[in-house]
């Protein structure tokens, strides 16, 4: 079902308050809309801030999991991070999100690892993807819309790192950018669009260790009748500031000739309607089944500022499993 189809559906489901879900992918190409009522859970499980449709429990233990990864080759990531920092040179776009691909071995199953992790938004898709994101897409209550960027990540492990974090040129840099974008993406369907929290911090535990992660809040107010319109609402959003970059139309052409590879839902969004309010979030922290084996996708925010080691490293730290 293409895009324009996906919207009309999200439109009347909307409109007759009728709960769905909805996953849309980066290209919205090959997005979803779902009735809560006629998902197979045999099929597709999803978990969004712990609204489920999954009762089982997983048998394995901490001690019993293996995960390593390959991360992508780093003449790759140089090659694709040099042309981008081309085009900032230029001014076609001043942050981009760059991701790459990585191999991983682990002896769970997407299944187990849906099962096994801790995330407020999870998805799986039998034989194809498992996704366990922290990032807030919007949320709604009522006539109020929110927005929760996260750019700027860090090792917990590092001395001083939240001093760090905050102190970071090129991180204030990104995040001033990530919401300026975001304001003007919500400018779209709202009004009196506000920032209401910059740069808070959250921690997020992996089987690797704690990461700490930086947020904002953005928020508007939505017209009464916004519900008539979800699917138009939501597209014209997409893809996630986060996730693309700014200016975003320039930075999406430049995306697409220096990663060299499909995102599929990778990036994309993900979500419930539940008759009244959206909650949903961006596809990120993601593994794919590919006919190589499993995929990670990983990446983040590039600058004028950004330096080729610390952000290859940072699309490694990213190759994990929130446990």
């Amino acid at each position: 079902m293409g895009s324009e189809s996906i919207i009309k559906r999200m439109n009347e489901l909307g409109k007759k308050r009728i709960p769905f879900l909805f996953i849309l992918d980066y290209d919205m190409v090959k997005p979803m809309v779902l009735p809560i009522s006629e998902i197979d859970p045999d099929r597709l499980l999803y978990s969004i801030n712990g609204v489920s449709n999954y009762n089982g429990k997983f048998r394995k233990t901490k001690e019993d999991i293996r995960f390593s990864s390959s991360p992508v080759c780093k003449d790759r990531y140089t090659k694709a991070f040099d042309l981008v920092q081309k085009h900032i040179k230029y001014g076609d776009s001043f942050l981009l999100n760059l991701t790459m691909p990585s191999s991983i071995s682990t002896n769970l199953s997407l299944k187990d690892i849906f099962n096994l992790t801790n995330a407020r938004y999870k998805l799986w898709l039998k034989d194809t993807f498992v996704v366990f994101s922290p990032e807030i897409f919007v949320q709604t209550k009522g006539q109020r819309i929110s927005s929760f960027p996260m750019k700027g990540t860090i090792d917990a492990s590092i001395p001083n790192a939240r001093e760090k974090l905050l102190q970071s040129k090129k991180e204030l840099a990104e995040h001033y950018t990530i919401v300026d974008l975001i304001r003007n993406d919500l400018s779209i369907v709202a009004k009196n669009v506000r920032v209401e929290q910059f740069r808070y911090i959250d921690d997020v535990i992996t089987n690797r260790g704690c990461l700490l992660q930086m947020s904002s809040e953005i928020v508007g107010d939505l017209p009464y009748d916004f519900r008539n319109g979800i699917g138009d609402m939501m597209f014209s959003m997409l893809p996630a500031g986060s996730i693309s970059g700014a200016p975003k139309r320039k930075t999406l052409e430049i995306i697409n000739d220096s990663e060299n590879y499909d995102r599929g839902y990778y990036t994309g969004v993900c979500g419930i309607f539940d008759g009244e309010n959206i909650d949903s979030g961006v596809m990120i922290r993601y593994i794919e089944q590919s006919s190589d084996g499993l995929i990670y996708k990983s990446g983040g925010g590039i600058t004028s500022q950004s330096n080729l080691e610390e952000e290859y490293q940072e699309l490694k730290d990213k190759i994990y499993i929130p446990i």
